[in-house]
């Protein structure tokens, strides 16, 4: 369920105006897509940091606009401390989209345990979704990979209807005997259902 967010419209944009409003504790905003105007919104800063939190990539504005959105892409201070400005794509729940989502290792590889080296070499993956699909992470479930395995992209654990658009069979982790090159590594052996990834 996408978060609840309060946007206030704001009629002065520009750097100073912007500054202005950070220092209020609010967050300068713009809601655009779908062939409509473009809106230039303001939000309150704790409102935008408990989205954060709940780690939500859609929301249902409330206020000033009533729509679904998407954040495409949130700004922050140098020190990702501070939220400095959010872009909010408008969005119909029912259409699909392309984000990026973190991969979650889940598990314990035994390979690992028997001495073959862990190595993650993707962090995230882009899907293709809905906004009422979209999973917050892809897991990959570590319990098949022994020493001398690889885990693809057509092992994640995807919900129904949600796609990843790289290829299935790159690489996601690999557990290497010591000596042992990623090209002569073999799949995991796993019952995992793959079509969503294909």
């Amino acid at each position: 369920m996408s978060d609840l967010l309060e946007v206030t419209a704001r009629s002065v944009t520009g750097t100073k105006a912007c500054r202005k409003m950070r220092q209020e504790g609010h967050v300068p905003a713009v809601l655009y897509g779908h062939g409509e105007t473009c809106v230039d919104l303001v939000v309150r800063r704790d409102a935008v940091e408990a989205m954060v939190r709940h780690g939500s990539k859609t929301v249902e504005l409330t206020g000033a606009v009533k729509s679904p959105a998407l954040v495409r892409e949130l700004q922050w201070n140098t020190y990702g401390t501070i939220p400095l400005h959010i872009d909010f794509l408008r969005i119909d729940p029912s259409e699909k989209i392309k984000v990026v989502v973190p991969v979650e290792f889940r598990g314990e590889s035994p390979g690992a345990k028997a001495g073959g080296k862990l190595k993650q070499t993707l962090r995230e993956i882009e899907v293709e979704c809905t906004a009422q699909t979209m999973p917050e992470v892809a897991v990959a479930h570590l319990a098949h990979l022994e020493a001398g395995n690889v885990l693809k992209i057509k092992h994640l654990e995807l919900p129904e209807g949600v796609f990843a658009t790289a290829e299935k069979e790159t690489v996601v982790a690999s557990c290497l005997l010591s000596g042992q090159k990623l090209e002569d590594a073999s799949d995991i052996h796993t019952e995992v259902v793959e079509s969503n990834n294909e």
